[in-house]
């Protein structure tokens, strides 16, 4: 790459100039290449014809759409088939058809089989024009290269990091299909981790508002927004973080049963196991919303069983009204509830903080799977012992009932 410092760039809109812009501050001269080159006048880039473009470097980037190609690359090699000859043509576009297939052809495949002479790579489509052009941007800057050709692959990722672009080898071109199909995914790994919480959040909405104005008649619709909300955000994040961490035991029923660790999962606790991350986000949010509710609603009259009684006597005298206010004191299953609810929203921002991948890749294995399975597990049972501590003395009280009414 040092022998030749000139790239050439075919096409002239916010990618190419992005491309462009980035290429000049690496120390690289830069020719561009359009149909109607005249009337670029507004730039300080060199700007010639695409022919011209594409003789002046061994590289060219098409910065093209690929209904582009045919006018602008493939007329010029049927007039002139050894124009090509030993160019890398580097395809950064993506699919622009919504119902792509894995199957269909990629435009880099497209483009090789069009011109055979030349060297295509496909690099840089995963790459916004705004995270191209900005030094400091907080977007991916990775660059997945695939070609069929070794030499070419090396010489576009020893590119890349001179672009200071972290770049990796992902195989032959056939993977940019993928690569094309996956820019315009829409949150593909979040659409059933969110459909799974959103049931989960309405059954128990839907329990919560049976109890209360069916079963117990005692509360008002004023309370749905917060208090109920509350209630159920409680219910659905422990059954998050249950949900969380069954499949890896249904994983190890199933390796104790088939006797082998080599056979694969039914598909549906492969996608379970990979949604885990997800889960725990989701879940991460359910708790910590349930925290911020909480703080703002512990007062003795939503959480009366948390506070100790307090009698005030109030006397009137000479027709004179005295106010008196007296502050009571948490009980010990109020303040054991709440120190169980700190510790385990404390262990869930561990576990969440340690799933940003900057921050998981400081951990070694060991400290990971530490982090990520015995302090996850704790998690859980903090969890369950602050239900356990808000709920053991009305499962008491009930329980003693049912043994009067019986005996």
């Amino acid at each position: 790459m040092n022998d030749n410092r000139c790239i050439s760039i075919v096409g002239c809109g916010n990618m190419g100039f992005a491309l462009a812009h980035r290429l000049f501050l690496c120390g690289f001269t830069v020719v561009m290449g359009s149909r109607c080159p005249d009337k670029r006048n507004d730039t300080q880039l060199e700007i010639v014809s695409i022919v011209e473009c594409i003789r002046r470097s061994p590289i060219i980037f098409v910065a093209i759409h690929p209904e582009h190609y045919i006018d602008s690359l493939i007329s010029h090699f049927e007039h002139e088939p050894s124009l090509f000859d030993g160019k890398i043509l580097i395809d950064i576009s993506n699919q622009t058809c919504e119902e792509s297939h894995l199957n269909d052809s990629s435009n880099a495949e497209r483009l090789q089989t069009a011109i055979p002479n030349a060297f295509v790579v496909k690099a840089f489509n995963t790459i916004s024009s705004f995270a191209m052009q900005s030094t400091t941007t907080g977007e991916s800057c990775k660059v997945f290269v695939a070609s069929d050709h070794s030499i070419v692959k090396n010489k576009v990722i020893t590119l890349a990091r001179e672009m200071n672009f972290d770049s990796f080898n992902t195989g032959s071109i056939r993977v940019a299909r993928h690569l094309e199909r996956n820019t315009r995914s829409l949150f593909s790994q979040w659409q059933i981790p969110i459909v799974v919480t959103l049931i989960i959040i309405s059954i128990w909405l839907t329990y919560t508002l049976c109890m209360s104005f069916i079963s117990t008649h005692t509360t008002s619709w004023n309370q749905l927004f917060l208090h109920m909300a509350n209630e159920t955000l409680c219910s659905s994040a422990i059954t998050m973080l249950a949900i969380v961490y069954m499949p890896s035991n249904l994983a190890c029923v199933f390796q104790l049963v088939n006797g082998t660790r080599e056979r694969r999962f039914p598909m549906w606790l492969d996608r379970w196991l990979l949604s885990r991350k997800q889960l725990g986000i989701l879940t991460f949010a359910l708790a910590l919303s349930h925290s911020i509710m909480t703080l703002i609603l512990i007062t003795p009259v939503y959480y009366s069983s948390w506070f100790h009684p307090v009698e005030v006597m109030v006397s009137t005298v000479h027709n004179q009204t005295r106010i008196v206010v007296a502050a009571s004191l948490i009980t010990a299953k109020g303040e054991l509830a709440s120190l169980l609810g700190i510790l385990t929203q404390l262990c869930m921002s561990i576990l969440a903080i340690t799933s940003i991948p900057a921050i998981g890749n400081l951990l070694n294995w060991r400290e990971w799977r530490f982090v990520q399975s015995k302090l996850g597990t704790m998690t859980l049972l903090l969890a369950i012992g602050h239900v356990v501590a808000m709920a053991m003395p009305y499962w008491i009280r009930n329980f003693r009932n049912l043994h009067l009414n019986k005996f």
